[in-house]
């Protein structure tokens, strides 16, 4: 029998490696109220709620955050390992649950609503700044100080790093040109179908010109690799945060396809990963690193050099949109959270 002791501190790891959207934390809530209304399910019988369990945090994540998990199945059956919360300790939290009258629950929603509270209050800070005095290593750094946010830095990093890179291109009206060889228009003829539904292009339209544009992926996934950005001229962006070894460093080229590869790190990182490439056989991919000094060096003549007034408020623009459709603004209890009293458990343990 494992103690509630041992059960809160798996819970506890569970909680403080969640991002801010909480989809795990909440999946475990979720079954322990499953349990505890409607007694149909047997916490050591894993197979009974494995899967049946990921629809019951979707359905409530909707109404929480208005969106639900995309993280493969491998990922999310993750929660149940010996690591984690495994059916013996899932069954000493259901106990816990049953006999203070969803104390662990209660517990879950708030750790919920108090990270949500630590958003806001980080976010905040975007949304109230404009390009005279806004800082973006000020901003960056309110994550790293707050405990409770440090999981959600990947996306900042990211939506920081695509608000100024989107609003560059955009304000220098950069344009992208296909087209085809003249001496290889009757490829283009014999193809024409092809050409005309894959690259717009034929023998009455030999040239194609758009827009230049940078794309979110917008899925990072827990492993933090693969491509998190890309270009319609070839380029694809990765952002790195946290520190690279030689292992993670193969799986984050090895699983981008382009010759073209941009990475953004931290200042310290960079000859690390100069060194890791080169050591890998993959330096020639690496067209550039871009460090979180050049971030604030290219920021501060975005928001406040010489063309600011053409460039400052498309990015502090494209950062505010980006953040509200990243991240769920919760602030006022949720009307699921509120029906189901949670404030009236007053267990000196778990509240």
């Amino acid at each position: 029998m494992i103690s509630k002791v041992a059960a809160k501190e798996a819970l506890d790891k569970i909680i403080s490696k969640s991002r801010i959207h909480f989809y795990k934390p909440i999946q475990i809530a979720e079954i322990l109220y499953r349990i505890r209304h409607y007694g149909d399910i047997n916490p050591l019988n894993l197979e009974e709620y494995r899967n049946e369990s990921k629809r019951w945090r979707d359905e409530i994540s909707i109404q929480l955050l208005g969106r639900k998990c995309t993280s493969s199945a491998r990922f999310q059956d993750d929660l149940f390992n010996d690591n984690a919360i495994p059916p013996k300790v899932l069954n000493t939290l259901s106990q816990e649950n049953l006999s203070t009258g969803g104390a662990v629950e209660a517990y879950i929603y708030c750790r919920f609503t108090n990270k949500h509270n630590q958003l806001f209050n980080a976010l905040s800070y975007c949304r109230d700044s404009d390009k005279s005095n806004f800082s973006v290593i000020n901003f960056i750094n309110s994550f790293w100080n707050e405990p409770g946010l440090k999981r959600s830095l990947d996306k900042i990093y990211e939506i920081v790093v695509y608000a100024l890179f989107s609003a560059l291109v955009e304000s220098l009206n950069l344009k992208i040109e296909l087209s085809v060889d003249e001496n290889k228009f009757d490829i283009l003829d014999e193809f024409k179908d092809f050409s005309q539904k894959v690259m717009c292009l034929d023998m009455t339209r030999p040239k194609f010109i758009q827009d230049a544009k940078i794309y979110r992926v917008g899925v990072t996934n827990a492993a933090d690799r693969g491509l998190d950005m890309y270009s319609n001229w070839g380029v694809a962006i990765q952002i790195k945060h946290l520190s690279l070894d030689t292992t993670l460093a193969e799986n984050i080229v090895g699983s981008i396809s382009s010759n073209r590869i941009i990475i953004v790190c931290k200042d310290a990182e960079q000859d690390i990963i100069i060194s890791l490439m080169t050591q890998i056989g993959w330096r020639s991919r690496i067209q550039s690193i871009v460090t979180e000094n050049d971030l604030v060096n290219w920021y501060e003549k975005a928001l406040r050099g010489k063309y600011a007034d053409v460039v400052g408020d498309k990015l502090m623009e494209t950062l505010c949109s980006e953040i509200a459709e990243e991240f769920p603004s919760i602030t006022d209890l949720p009307d699921i959270l509120k029906s189901r009293h949670y404030e009236n458990i007053t267990d000196s343990f778990w509240v």
